[in-house]
């Protein structure tokens, strides 16, 4: 098979890369197949993970056979090393993307640098560079400049895009790739930084890589640091931290749902989409995954983020931003890419921005009281914003809506959603009655009873034994395990017990994985999407937490330790994992699972739920 021509690896097979603005993911083979410049969700440089190595990428590896790789991030940095094992002697490749405050000229790069650990090892480096997601073939050319010093490099353009190589040893164009082989003994090592910039005449300077990598390194290893968490499975919570961390754009605070777009939910399905945004949903997760294990700056500054993004006309509240808190992420295919393994669309941008998802409503209004709680500075301006949309939601509350799941079928009363309307009054009144702050404090509890008393009646199926999906259906949804967390009704009570047994048996498989609802290979009546999906991973640690808070405590424990050891090699997950191929699936490295296992070890540790006051 041609260099260029190769079946996609694994989705597991990649570690990640950040710099705090951008992300890359690199195989197991030494290939940076995904990177989009300057930013999450601009067009990619390398997207080989979408297509072939035509559509750009960069690998460093050994010409001979590879007989074993060893990777590793070091401790819980973001520096990534990976040792290939040859007959003839190891070397280590050592990736790293210096992070935002350790970069003054605010321009994205990677560093790489292969060291000859064992032996004497023929090293290939091939760079491919391809704008505009595989679209736009730059111009490259070799540069050598003497004044004011020597420097030498190879730029590659089009239209706005411009990257620069610099290293010890420049590759060599040739049939629209760029290639070197070179021979590395054990001690030697090589480096080079791959630049972004904005302006062609205006490139950065060179930087040193040896100091660029250990900046990296001392500064992931300071900010790990102000870690707390010293419970079980100690080191998948601090690197689901760190992954945290890195899908965050520094310079708003917002974090990304994931750095990729168009992973498919199922092997060569259709269910894909780009995830390179911020969701509201996610609102409640992160800022009590962050706080409560010592990032509390990183807490506040999503908390910043939120209120801006949400403000203006409640009319315009949207389920998700751009990472600057931009509002339209209108939808288009890239059809020119084949997919992942053969997998389309392509989607670039996401059409759900547009949907009427009640449950944001409740999941902001249950942040920004859990912020008050956590001693979070609450301004004039956003108890404003939040009182602006209780008086929008007032008048929708009732309407159906698309649901947590973003569905592309009919509106339907989904009973989470009613769920998180029922969050939206509650932490309202209780803001007025905890806190303090003004408002129609009884006509919003009227509403949250109201909300309540038709949950009860509409959602719960006696016949079924569960609540189920949407009032009066009979299918069962895993978000329904989030109502004791969400203090809907207690842990105990046998509604929520009832809830808990049907999802085990309609949808855990294995003892281990859970899906979010059922689906088939015909169009879903719900979703009105054809195929089926992978495990949702998040959907099991929230099983964790529902059977710890029943009381369920070993069975909980059990079920965490399982979910666990499906990380990857470098400690990452997927959105889903897929029973038939034993593999990952959905966008990767995926925050709201990260999300999810962080708070499920919070509630194993005896840490308070979110609807509880906290203990700050």
């Amino acid at each position: 098979m041609a260099a260029d021509q190769r079946l996609a690896r694994p989705i597991e097979d990649y570690a990640l890369l950040s710099d705090l603005r951008t992300a890359a993911l690199v195989g197991s083979d030494g290939s940076i197949d995904w990177l989009c410049l300057p930013r999450f969700d601009a067009p990619s440089c390398f997207a080989r993970l979408l297509g072939t190595g035509r559509d750009g990428h960069w690998r460093i590896a050994p010409v001979a056979p590879v007989r074993r790789v060893e990777r590793r991030y070091r401790d819980n940095t973001l520096v990534l090393e990976t040792d290939f094992h040859t007959d003839h002697g190891v070397v280590r490749l050592v990736d790293s993307m210096p992070p935002h405050e350790k970069n003054l000229h605010d321009q994205p790069c990677v560093v790489r640098q292969v060291v000859g650990i064992s032996g004497e090892v023929d090293v290939r480096l091939r760079w491919v560079v391809r704008f505009a997601y595989g679209d736009a073939v730059p111009w490259v050319r070799r540069v050598r400049e003497t004044d004011p010093v020597l420097d030498e490099y190879v730029l590659a353009i089009a239209g706005p895009h411009v990257v620069v190589l610099r290293g010890d040893r420049l590759p060599l164009g040739a049939a629209g790739a760029h290639e070197l082989v070179f021979t590395l003994r054990a001690g030697e090592r090589t480096s080079w930084v791959m630049q972004w910039s904005s302006d062609p005449d205006d490139l950065p300077p060179p930087m040193d890589p040896e100091q660029e990598i250990e900046d990296c390194e001392d500064y992931w290893r300071r900010w790990t640091r102000k870690i707390t968490y010293t419970g079980p499975h100690r080191d998948a919570v601090h690197r689901s931290l760190a992954t945290l961390k890195a899908l965050t754009y520094a310079p708003t605070g917002g974090i990304i749902a994931a750095p990729t777009t168009s992973l498919p939910e199922t092997p060569g399905g259709s269910r894909n989409w780009d995830y390179r945004y911020c969701w509201l949903r996610d609102a409640t997760l992160v800022l009590l995954a962050l706080d409560n294990f010592g990032c509390r700056s990183e807490a506040a500054a999503w908390r910043r983020w939120l209120v801006r993004a949400t403000a203006g006309d409640p009319a315009d509240l949207q389920i998700m931003y751009g990472v600057g808190g931009e509002r339209h992420l209108l939808e288009w295919e890239a059809d020119w890419l084949p997919g992942y393994g053969g997998a389309k669309p392509v989607r670039i941008g996401n059409a759900a921005f547009r949907q009427r998802q009640l449950d944001v409503y409740g999941e902001v209004m249950d942040v920004l009281h859990l912020a008050r709680e956590r001693g979070l500075p609450e301004s004039e301006e956003s108890w404003a914003v939040q009182c602006g949309m209780m008086r929008r939601l007032e008048r929708i509350w009732s309407q159906p809506d698309h649901g947590l799941w973003e569905i592309r079928g009919p509106l339907r009363h989904f009973t989470h959603s009613r769920v998180m309307v029922w969050v939206a009054f509650d932490r309202a009144v209780r803001a007025a009655e905890e806190f303090g702050l003004p408002g129609p404090v009884r006509r919003w509890r009227k509403v949250r009873d109201a909300v309540r008393e038709e949950v009860l009646a509409k959602g719960w199926n006696p016949e079924v034994g569960a609540f189920t999906q949407y009032f009066g259906g009979t299918e069962l949804d895993a978000a329904t395990l989030l109502m004791p967390a969400v203090g809907f009704l207690p842990a105990d009570d046998e509604r929520v017990r009832g809830t808990i047994r049907a999802v085990q048996r309609e949808l855990q498989t294995d003892g281990l994985f859970v899906q979010r609802y059922s689906t088939t290979d015909e169009v879903n009546e719900v979703d009105g999407l054809g195929g089926r999906e992978g495990a949702f991973l998040a959907c099991s640690f929230w099983l964790v937490d529902a059977l710890a808070l029943s009381g369920r405590r070993e069975e909980a424990e059990e079920l965490f330790d399982g979910l666990v050891g499906l990380a990857n090699d470098v400690g990452l997950f997927a959105e889903e994992y897929d029973l038939g191929s034993g593999r990952f699936a959905g966008n990767f490295p995926q925050a709201f699972t990260h999300l999810a296992l962080v708070n499920s070890a919070a509630v194993l540790q005896g840490g308070r739920t979110r609807h509880q006051p906290s203990r700050r």
